[in-house]
């Protein structure tokens, strides 16, 4: 299971690094593996049920005011009882000053209490983007990314079939590279498959007899793309001539990646084929039949709508 220590959050930086952690001897080395947080006003009134300890606890003005209500014993006591669940984390947003009976709680679970400057709405979405990124489920493959017609078509076929020579036949033609040789896949919210490249492969593509080559150098920033969901799946296969290839384009394949399944287009490879233009006519094709037109489809109802009026 992947899991973040508090003290990875803490020194994550970017929108998260306004965040000010105000218990001196907490314990950073508590994970955070849950991606959504939970808001914590319940849990103050004794209700704890649901409330998972490997979230991070927002305290929202809403909480803060419910605390700020009660007498100094009850304060105390409510306070006790939400650090006694072992929370990994609890965050105070709106740059609020948490009230000493919520400290002394924190510091005797040695719990991490954060403040966060910003309103809770906007503190839970940071701290989503950046656990949904760190907590994701993630795998490689050996394939080139590309975003093609703002589609991300993943290029996949073994070594030395063409794929980065396509990809950069791509895009010279206009279009983005993502990731060459080694993409990282992680799944997002929704199911979605997000595609990256992996270390110092980042904007460089590898072609046969060139060597290694930096794509954003060579055709411009507008070449690249840091990352992109992945769309459809583009294998390259070499191609037999015993092999039944589909003809009509009615055979629907899917590609299943991190348990997601993906459109899938087989493409046997010969000379002559021109693989740059195949793979962007995949993507076109597939940006159709995402708007509910289906060449093939069509093609087959109005060729059996023909083979039954001749019957009559």
């Amino acid at each position: 299971m992947n899991a973040v220590p508090v003290a990875e959050l803490l020194a994550s930086g970017g929108e998260l690094a306004s965040l000010k952690l105000v218990v001196d001897d907490a314990d950073l080395d508590r994970v955070i593996a849950k991606p959504r947080i939970q808001k914590s006003g319940l849990a103050l009134v004794g209700h704890v049920f649901g409330i998972d300890p490997r979230r991070i606890q927002v305290l929202g003005e809403t909480e803060l005011s419910y605390l700020d209500r009660l007498a100094p014993v009850a304060r105390s006591e409510a306070s006790a009882a939400f650090f006694s669940l072992g929370l990994s984390c609890a965050v105070v947003t709106r740059g609020a000053s948490p009230p000493p009976e919520l400290l002394a709680a924190a510091a005797a679970t040695r719990t991490a209490l954060v403040v966060s400057p910003s309103r809770s709405s906007a503190t839970i979405t940071a701290l989503h983007d950046y656990l949904d990124d760190r907590l994701a489920e993630t795998t490689t493959v050996h394939g080139v990314l590309l975003d093609v017609f703002g589609l991300g078509v993943l290029v996949l076929g073994k070594s030395g079939i063409g794929k980065s020579e396509a990809a950069l036949d791509l895009v010279a033609r206009g279009h983005r590279l993502v990731a060459d040789d080694v993409v990282r896949l992680s799944l997002r919210p929704r199911r979605e498959i997000l595609g990256s490249p992996v270390g110092m492969l980042r904007h460089h593509l590898e072609v046969r007899g060139l060597g290694i080559l930096d794509v954003r150098e060579l055709f411009g920033i507008v070449a690249v793309a840091e990352s992109k969901r992945v769309n459809l799946v583009v294998e390259l296969v070499e191609w037999r001539d015993d092999e039944p290839y589909d003809r009509l384009g009615l055979d629907a394949k899917q590609h299943v990646l991190l348990g997601v399944a993906r459109p899938l287009v087989t493409v046997p490879v010969k000379p002559g084929r021109d693989m740059a233009v195949i793979i962007e006519i995949a993507a076109r094709n597939e940006l159709l039949k995402q708007t509910g037109h289906s060449s093939a489809e069509r093609f087959a109802a109005e060729l059996d709508r023909q083979l039954a009026k001749g019957k009559r």
